[in-house]
């Protein structure tokens, strides 16, 4: 009563809405189902922390609906059956927490120690379980498709998910196991360098995971390969889709596409797609529906905003099938690009291998890449860099052109690309690829079969 009591006091219409919202999935779930035949599944994390007291509260007017007027001593706590999957990769603080919180709001606790999709089938073959709530939140890497109240997946034991944060979001970092957990650079101190602000005091929500990465353990493969070095060696392909009527229209010129293409360029990556789509969400939909299946990643420019034309986001919504979900602190982060007059009322979805930009301009983009490259969650990863080798020559197109049909076949692994700057200019030759000696043998094949006809350029300017 005393959360409930709390929480429609405050004067953060925000946080009653969301709290509105998720007590009346509590509710829904407790009207729905056998109470016995309900779990909370429970971690000792921020989530499920604050989801927990979200039970409490949306137990307590459950009771209060159902039972009408009840001694507040009764329902002080929510008895749910609650199950706890430990791990001994887990913190040793998590775990105490864990249990000291157990322990104080009189939770029935479970103990399972196996992986999560084991201990659910042995949990239901011992024990009737139809509904387990769960800490869920739409930022997380497995809430895309889910709703508040989602079927488990296939080949998953049969139960009800029950997700009433959903739509929550916080400012807090994101603690994973002992393994992959590294202080958040962002909570640094700045004043001495070696101490680390509290978790809350994370003043952007979206970087929470920015301390989850792999420790620093060199492992190396049969062939004497260093892990890291076999990661930046594969392939890694993107596409990118630029929104804006006003290109289409010839109004402006598309700078991002091309910044996009140079930057990813620089680390490795390989552009397979630009294309440039109107401000319609099936367009954007159709179009990253066919890039995010066949690239590593897709970005997406322009068409962000509050404005009746920013349809990115439900664009991507669409082709992913899910929904847009309230995100605050994306809405601030928008609010200080756009002004005081931004109103607040356009949302934010993460979705897999796409990344929306909200830069309109190379110098927004500059700011927005390196925060990309500095976030482990961004799917950035450094491949290994391209080499290539520029040859310039006055040679007419049919003269060479059977010898740079061969050179592509008898070079596969390399890209072999010809243009001329003007119709009568030279014609430039480039050969792109990630092995040097193997740039350098088809560059040094074409020169030998016209001998003194070929110069080398800088670039591909």
């Amino acid at each position: 009563m005393e959360i409930d009591r709390a929480v429609r006091g405050s004067s953060d219409r925000r946080l009653r809405t969301k709290y509105d919202n998720a007590v009346y999935v509590v509710q829904r779930a407790f009207a729905l189902y056998p109470f016995e035949e309900v779990a909370f599944s429970f971690n000792g994390g921020k989530d499920s922390t604050v989801l927990l007291h979200l039970l409490r509260a949306g137990y307590y007017l459950h009771k209060s609906s159902s039972d009408g007027e009840v001694e507040m001593n009764t329902i002080q706590n929510c008895p749910v059956r609650t199950i706890y999957f430990e791990s001994p990769c887990a913190f040793p603080e998590i775990n105490s927490f864990t249990y000291e919180t157990v322990s104080t709001y009189g939770l029935p606790l479970e103990t399972i120690h196996s992986d999560f999709k084991s201990g659910l089938e042995g949990l239901l073959k011992e024990r009737p379980t139809k509904a387990i709530f769960i800490g869920t939140r739409i930022g997380d890497p497995n809430a895309v498709g889910q709703e508040q109240f989602s079927p488990s997946s296939p080949g998953w034991p049969p139960f009800m998910r029950v997700n009433p944060i959903l739509d929550w979001s916080y400012r807090y970092t994101s603690i994973g196991s002992i393994y992959d957990t590294v202080p958040n650079a962002l909570l640094s101190d700045s004043t001495t360098g070696k101490s680390f602000r509290p978790a809350y005091m994370l003043s952007d929500g979206r970087l929470e995971r920015a301390g989850r990465t792999k420790k620093n353990i060199s492992s190396v493969s049969s062939n004497g390969t260093n892990s890291t070095e076999v990661e930046q060696t594969i392939s890694r392909s993107a596409s990118i889709i630029v929104v804006g009527d006003e290109i289409l229209f010839g109004t402006v010129e598309d700078k991002l596409g091309a910044g996009l293409c140079k930057k990813l360029h620089a680390i490795g990556w390989r552009v397979s797609h630009v294309a440039v789509v109107s401000n319609e969400i099936d367009s954007v939909a159709e179009e990253v529906e066919r890039c995010k299946s066949t690239d590593d990643m897709v970005f997406l420019v322009g068409g962000l905003g509050p404005l009746h034309s920013d349809i990115s986001l439900a664009g991507v919504a669409k082709a992913f099938g899910v929904r847009l979900a309230p995100d605050e602190e994306f809405e601030e982060y928008l609010s200080q690009l756009i002004g005081d007059n931004y109103t607040g009322d356009r949302n934010e979805i993460k979705c897999k291998n796409v990344v929306i930009l909200a830069a309109t301009n190379v110098d927004e983009l500059e700011t927005e890449w390196g925060c990309l490259l500095d976030t482990q969650e961004s799917g950035l990863v450094m491949a290994k860099s391209f080499v290539s080798k520029h040859l310039c020559t006055s040679l007419l197109d049919v003269k060479i052109a059977p010898v740079v049909a061969k050179l592509c076949i008898d070079f596969s692994d390399l890209y072999i690309g010809c243009y001329r700057i003007s119709r009568s200019g030279p014609l430039v030759v480039s050969f792109l690829g990630k092995d040097n000696q193997r740039v350098e043998a088809a560059a040094e094949k074409l020169t030998n079969s016209f001998e003194g006809q070929f110069s080398q350029v800088d670039s591909c300017k």
